[in-house]
């Protein structure tokens, strides 16, 4: 484990000692959550989601996923 990691960890453990009892299944979950939203999905998973939504109909016209974007021209 690196200074930077090792860093975080006892932050993180610091917080999790501070926490209240009966508030820790809900930290669990929120980490959970959490680790879930940031990790990428595999390409098939993340494929096989997007056909599903394509098949449902959840798709956008090409032009409006441009709009408001800043891009540099």
């Amino acid at each position: 484990m690196t200074v930077y990691q090792t860093l975080y960890t006892e932050k993180i453990e610091q917080e999790i000692q501070m926490t209240p009892d009966e508030y820790l299944p809900m930290l669990l979950e929120m980490i959970r959550l959490f680790r879930q939203s940031v990790v990428l999905k595999p390409a098939d998973e993340s494929f096989r989601q997007g056909w599903q939504e394509s098949l449902k109909g959840e798709t956008m016209p090409i032009s409006d996923l441009w709009t408001n974007l800043d891009v540099a021209e």
